[in-house]
C-alpha cells in the first residue's frame, strides 16, 4: 500500500464530475478505495513503463499525461494499438494465471502514473465485492472497443480504417472549432500509417484526398474533421446507431 508521503505525490485535484475511464465506472469511494492502493510513479517523455513480452502482474492508472501502446509484429513493423491519457488503466487482464505483455507502453508526455498490483487488487475485490461488477463492466467495455476496431481495419480497407481512426482520434481528442472538429492530438502521417497497418506514403495519398474532396482540413500540425459523414461512409457506420463515443475512441 503506498504511504501517505508517496501519495502526497498527487495533488487532490479529482473531482466527481467528467470522469473518465475506469473511474466513470466507479462510485467516489470505491474508487478511493481503489486509489489508496496504488503505489506513485512519475514517467518522462519517451520512457517504456513494460515492454512486449515482459511478465504481467501489474495495473498502471494513468493521472496525467499520455501512454501509447504499441506492437511489434514478426517483421518487425511497428503498430499503435492505442493512445491512452489521464483516467485509463493499463495491463493485462491475467490475474494469477503467468501471463506477459502483448504490447509494450510508451510515455508519450511527462506522466503521473499510480501502480496497482494483481495482489492488492484482488485482495480489494475480495474484501469489497460491490466494486467487482463495475470492473467487470469496464473490462467488457475495453474488450468492446478492441473489437470494434478489429471490425473496422478488416472490413472497409485502407481508407476505412483511416477514417474510422480520424472519428476515434475525434472522440478522444476532438475540439469544437468553426471549420468542424479540431483533432488537438499531434501525430505524424507515420504514426498514423502505424494505427492501421500501412505506409507513410499510403497515408499521404489517402489525406490528400480527403482534403481535395472537402472531408478535412490540414492547419498547422493538426487535423481539422470539416464532414464527419463522409468519415463515416467510409468507415461503414453513416449512422453508428450502436457505437458510442465510449466505444468508438481511440
Amino acid at each position: 500500500m503506498a504511504t501517505a508521503a508517496a501519495l502526497a505525490i498527487f495533488p487532490a485535484t479529482r473531482t466527481t464530475t467528467n470522469k473518465k475511464g475506469i473511474a466513470s465506472f466507479l462510485t467516489e469511494a470505491q474508487f478511493a478505495l481503489m486509489e489508496a492502493l496504488m503505489t506513485p510513479k512519475r514517467a518522462k517523455a519517451g520512457s517504456c513503463l513494460f515492454w512486449e513480452g515482459e511478465p504481467t502482474g501489474k495495473l498502471i492508472y494513468i493521472r496525467a499525461g499520455k501512454v501509447v501502446l504499441r506492437k511489434t509484429t514478426e517483421d518487425g513493423k511497428s503498430l499503435i494499438l492505442s493512445i491512452l491519457q489521464a483516467g485509463d488503466l493499463i495491463g493485462e487482464m491475467g490475474g494469477a494465471i503467468d501471463t506477459v505483455h502483448g504490447y509494450s507502453a510508451e510515455v508519450m508526455d511527462n506522466a503521473e502514473l499510480g501502480i496497482l498490483t494483481w495482489k492488492d487488487l484482488e485482495a480489494l475485490l475480495a474484501a469489497h465485492g460491490d466494486i467487482a461488477v463495475p470492473f467487470m463492466n469496464w473490462m467488457a467495455l475495453n474488450r468492446r472497443v478492441s473489437e470494434s476496431k478489429l471490425r473496422d481495419l478488416l472490413l472497409f480497407g485502407k481508407p476505412g480504417a483511416l477514417a474510422s481512426t480520424l472519428i476515434r482520434l475525434a472522440n478522444s481528442y476532438g475540439i469544437a472549432c468553426a471549420d468542424g472538429i479540431r483533432i488537438s492530438l499531434k501525430l505524424t502521417n507515420t504514426e498514423l500509417a502505424e494505427f492501421i497497418g500501412t505506409t507513410r506514403e499510403s497515408v499521404n495519398r489517402m489525406l490528400n484526398a480527403m482534403k481535395d474532396e472537402g472531408t478535412i482540413d490540414m492547419q498547422p500540425g493538426r487535423i481539422v474533421i470539416r464532414n464527419l459523414s463522409a468519415l463515416r461512409q467510409l468507415a461503414g457506420c453513416p449512422d453508428c446507431p450502436a457505437c458510442p463515443k465510449e466505444v468508438c475512441s481511440i
